[in-house]
């Protein structure tokens, strides 16, 4: 009799966590998105408008109010310059990159600096149309000493696994992709001489500007040395990864972590552009983040991973060659 009892009360407990879980899992995304928390409905907003999943939060709240939300902060202006704090510092002269650790207020990140850019090369999935790659394993098709995620993608079949790049992909001066026709998008390209250029560009184009890599993403960061983000850039906090170059010619590669509270929450579009002019950049651009934002290092991940389930599969990277 007391070991069924025994039984009873345990079913009882159980049955009353899970109701309470169920519950909790219920109404947080009504607390988040109709609830008094303001920060933490910025934060999540952003991040979810710019996610893959942007409809989640479009269930609960009207495009005006995304928009009203995703530009809390606008007020505040595009400060030059950041509070940004510089960490451990490592120089391989073997390999000519400097790796810098980063923090911000909400943030940490690394910041990569590549002295020679034409050692930038843009890495494509070897199965476009079928499944993308995972960084580390663009680095290990390519013998690449360094890595970052690049353009966005998007996703035909609701697989999400990176398979066709978005906008033009070039690589070694082919037009390896393109589904925008001749239709001008915003390019991150480096042409023959290894200068970082970006805007609009169609595919007729290419030539004429002789780009030799190029992948498609945006916002602008910094142009020609000028602060390019109004506000703070209405994409909420995430984690991101970006793209610069100074006037010498270096490759500045930024990533930072987030959506992990108790590391890094993430960057809006101003702290990444303010990091960039920090670094000096005379054109910085933003590109995928998300769970896609990674850098590789010597074979290894040196930033963390927001995604639980690792390395994410995406259609191109940011490689760096060997010497």
């Amino acid at each position: 009799m007391k070991k069924r009892t025994t039984k009873i009360r345990w079913k009882m407990i159980i049955g009353f966590i899970t109701f309470n879980l169920a519950l909790a899992a219920i109404l947080a995304p009504f607390i988040v998105f109709w609830g008094p928390f303001e920060a933490i409905k910025v934060m999540a907003v952003g991040s979810i408008a710019t996610s893959r999943h942007p409809q989640v939060v479009e269930l609960f709240l009207s495009e005006a109010k995304i928009s009203e939300i995703m530009h809390t902060y606008d007020a505040s202006g595009a400060a030059s310059g950041s509070n940004v704090e510089r960490g451990k510092v490592v120089t391989d002269p073997s390999s000519g990159i400097t790796i810098e650790d980063i923090k911000g207020q909400n943030f940490k990140g690394k910041v990569m600096l590549i002295k020679d850019p034409k050692r930038v090369k843009v890495a494509v999935t070897k199965e476009i149309g079928v499944a993308g790659e995972r960084v580390s394993d663009f680095v290990k098709d390519t013998g690449a000493v360094a890595a970052i995620n690049a353009g966005g993608f998007y996703d035909l079949n609701g697989k999400g696994n990176g398979a066709f790049p978005d906008g033009l992909t070039v690589h070694n001066g082919e037009l390896v992709h393109n589904n925008v026709g001749n239709k001008e998008v915003n390019l991150i390209a480096l042409d023959n001489n290894g200068k970082l250029t970006i805007g609009n560009m169609s595919a007729d184009q290419l030539s004429q500007n002789h780009i030799q890599e190029a992948v498609t993403f945006e916002p602008n960061l910094v142009v020609n040395g000028q602060p390019a983000v109004s506000g703070d850039g209405g994409w909420g906090i995430a984690p991101r990864t970006g793209i610069g170059q100074t006037a010498d010619g270096t490759i500045i590669f930024v990533v930072i972590d987030g959506r992990q509270p108790t590391w890094s929450i993430g960057a809006t579009l101003r702290d990444m552009m303010n990091v960039f002019i920090d670094y000096h950049a005379v054109n910085a651009v933003n590109l995928d983040g998300g769970s896609s934002s990674e850098l590789v290092y010597d074979g290894k991940v040196i930033n963390k991973l927001w995604n639980v389930f690792g390395e994410r599969y995406i259609p191109t990277a940011f490689v760096v060659l060997p010497k």
